[in-house]
């Protein structure tokens, strides 16, 4: 099936399917007056219970069979649930459970390209660009429950991912992701495996290379990757215009007619990995992780004209940023009698790189100097993160409860203001507790959590404090295995910046500043959603409604002082919005084509001092996926989601895609483009009434590229550990000046 969603279980050989076969005709034979089976052509299909004999007999017959095969020691913490088919999408109450088809694993050559073949409908997916996201936000990749990298998902092996779990709407202990992608990875039949893959632009400095390898030792395991992203000299553009409001009545147009630019943007990442398991006691994991960036850069060259200048004037504006991020982690999970576990993760990352930006204004013929502004910041911070959890399971409940500390150390540098120095210290403490029960069709859970916020700048003793209350509660109604409704409320908070709580003013043109506000709270954000799941005849997927409200969301905030215009930030009087969304999957032509997609229409509004702003707009995206003979040929279009933020709506990218992939033995080749059609576009518009402006940052070219990946197996291999949870923690960074 090309859904990469199988219509009964995973057949792991065909030999399997034979002797599976062989045992239930015999069942159907001796049971079927206790019984009653509804068989096709497959030979798995749902079975009714009728009485306790013919669950017995099933029962047995699947002990049977399974114990010809090796057995699988994935020790996952769920609670049990008996499940005799597995459809399109298992539905569970806190989350969906999609089990790759053969043809799914036999058309992928890497984690990344499953998931794309899985057609998960409202998620969006792009091998080529190295990219998963959800309605235009982050989503949080893990692996057997610990949070990994999108590389890391590209170099898992397809025949070893089991099942993956998509959770829309995590729970307390995820700690305020937006969504969370999980990937449980079985037990191989090998003890070793080597992947590689490579991504090359056939005519930009463009491409993605990525490895890996595992070694197993009795109970240990080790593992080793690495990846390059290379973005160097990207031809763009940018189209900008503005408009200056004074208090006095005066206004002020800028015209920017582009005259180039370009982008670097390159990422080198290392990280190697010790794994102790020994089933259902002990779990231990060792992770050192390596990050780069040599090059982030952002160049626009233009001629601006202005309306009280009689003449244009060359303009340059450049911005970025590079560095590098060493990390060390450890997570040790005890398993207790009665079905209770006690876990602790430990997370330290340290950060040293520089933040710039340069904006020059230049006379065309003399190229004097006009303006001529740099910012430069040497930041070093550090993060320190431990977590500590409890999780008690019984057969229709679970508890889990825990607490986690945060510490961010930041010091930096502003070297354009002679060498200023600038501490910042960030505590963050969060207790939990939550309680899953299910009942007959109906699942509740609730929970609350409790975070402790407290930041300080050393030099000016400036900083706040607060406690905020984080409710969460959920209720599914399973109508039928096909069909299910979801309820859920959350809540989190936003902690402000380095770059929004920072006093020092930092000069973004001739007349434009930046300044942090040190009295910043941190901020809180509610979300009601409300999910009905279908899954009907080559057709399945979700409609739903989503409430959200942020009552003090920390937003800019543009004033005039003198005869500066200042961006500030403020606890602003809150956005609301509202959003209606719709993500089908359709199998077109059974085992060839399937189309998904993710529609959603929201309208919003915020509010702050001076200003009540309203926005609405259409999103989402489409792919269409066609497999046949080893080929996979793969379509998508993205509408990126227009975000209205304090006086600001920004978009991320419109793009598209077309790749075709072909599968031999251990080997996957690639062709495709990236914006085959229509131009790039990524950008932002302004609507406060002292500065209305509009930018696009565009792209005129196709972007041809060609792939490889090879596979490689060796031995008997041990299965990843599984992991419960993270401590969570990102050093901060600074942000230089930049219109």
């Amino acid at each position: 099936m090309v859904g990469g969603i199988s219509s009964g279980h995973i057949l792991e050989s065909r030999s399997w399917e034979y002797r599976q076969h062989r045992t239930y005709s015999f069942l159907f034979k001796l049971c079927k007056n206790s019984c009653s089976f509804k068989f096709t052509n497959n030979p798995i299909e749902r079975i009714t219970m009728r009485n306790l004999i013919a669950i017995f007999l099933l029962a047995a017959s699947t002990v049977m069979v399974s114990a010809q095969e090796s057995k699988d020691t994935i020790a996952v913490q769920e609670l049990k649930e008996i499940v005799i088919e597995a459809p399109k999408v298992i539905h569970k109450a806190d989350m969906d459970v999609y089990h790759p088809s053969r043809s799914a694993v036999d058309n992928a050559k890497n984690g990344v390209q499953l998931l794309s073949n899985l057609m998960i409908p409202s998620l969006s997916v792009s091998d080529a660009l190295g990219t998963i996201t959800s309605a235009g936000q982050t989503v949080q990749v893990r692996i057997n429950g610990r949070e990994a990298s999108v590389d890391q998902v590209k170099n898992l092996l397809p025949t070893t991912i089991k099942r993956v779990e998509w959770i829309e709407n995590p729970g307390l202990r995820y700690n305020g992701a937006n969504t969370v992608l999980n990937f449980i990875v079985a037990n191989p039949t090998v003890g070793g495996s080597m992947m590689l893959y490579a991504t090359q632009a056939l005519n930009q400095a463009w491409g993605q290379y990525n490895g890996n390898v595992k070694f197993n030792f009795g109970r240990s395991q080790i593992e080793v990757g690495g990846g390059y992203k290379l973005t160097e000299n990207l031809k763009v553009h940018r189209n900008y215009t503005e408009t200056f409001h004074y208090p006095d009545g005066k206004t002020l147009t800028r015209n920017e007619t582009s005259r180039g630019g370009n982008i670097d943007n390159s990422i080198a990442n290392l990280w190697a990995t010790y794994n102790y398991i020994k089933p259902d006691t002990t779990v231990i994991v060792l992770e050192a992780r390596g990050w780069h960036k040599p090059s982030n850069r952002q160049a626009y060259y233009g001629l601006m004209s202005s309306s009280d200048a009689a003449n244009d004037y060359f303009l340059t504006d450049i911005k970025g940023d590079k560095g590098i991020r060493p990390s060390f982690s450890a997570y040790w999970e005890q398993h207790f009698a009665g079905r209770q576990l006690f876990v602790v993760d430990f997370k330290s990352q340290f950060y040293t790189g520089r933040t710039f930006s340069d904006y020059i204004e230049q006379d065309p013929s003399t190229l004097n100097f006009l303006t001529d502004i740099h910012t430069n910041i040497k930041d070093r911070n550090q993060v320190y993160a431990i977590e500590a959890d409890y999780i008690k399971n019984w057969n229709k409940a679970r508890l889990t409860a825990g607490v986690s500390y945060t510490a961010n150390r930041n010091r930096s540098v502003y070297e354009n203001l002679g060498g200023e120095i600038f501490h910042q210290r960030q505590d963050k403490v969060y207790f939990f507790a939550e309680y899953f029960q299910r009942i007959n069709k109906v699942t509740l859970t609730a929970g609350l959590g409790a975070q402790y916020t407290d930041f300080l700048f050393r030099e000016t003793n400036l900083g706040s404090h607060s406690w905020n209350m984080r409710p969460q509660a959920a209720v599914t109604y399973s109508i039928n295995q096909k069909h299910q409704l979801r309820l859920n409320f959350e809540s989190w908070q936003s902690t402000p910046s380095l770059a929004e709580t920072n006093p020092t003013p930092q000069q973004l043109d001739g007349f434009q500043w930046r300044i942090g506000n040190p009295d910043l709270k941190t901020s809180n954000s509610y979300m009601l959603t409300l999910r009905y799941n279908f899954q009907i005849p080559r057709v399945y997927g979700q409609f739903g409604v989503r409430a959200y409200t942020s009552p003090n969301a920390i937003t800019p905030l543009l004033e005039w002082q003198d005869e500066k215009l200042v961006t500030i930030y403020e606890n602003s009087r809150g956005l609301q919005n509202i959003s209606l969304f719709l993500a089908p999957q359709v199998e077109i032509v059974p085992k060839w084509a399937v189309l998904s997609g993710y529609l959603q229409w929201r309208a919003e509004r915020m509010r702050g001092t001076g200003y009540n702003l309203h926005n609405s707009a259409w999103s989402g995206n489409v792919s269409l996926q066609v497999m046949h003979y080893g080929f996979t040929l793969s379509v998508q279009y993205v509408r990126a989601q227009r975000d209205l933020w304090g006086e600001r709506i920004s978009w991320g990218e419109d793009i598209n895609h077309i790749d075709l992939t072909y599968n031999w033995k251990k080997w996957s080749f690639s062709i495709g483009c990236i914006m085959p059609f229509g131009k790039y576009d990524q950008g932002s518009m302004s609507l406060s009434h002292w500065n209305t402006n509009e930018s696009h940052m565009r792209t005129n070219f196709r972007i041809p590229y060609i792939g490889i990946n090879y596979n490689l197996q060796w031995g008997l291999q041990k299965r990843k550990a599984n992991k419960m949870i993270n401590a969570s923690g990102e050093t901060d960074q600074s942000t230089a000046g930049g219109r």
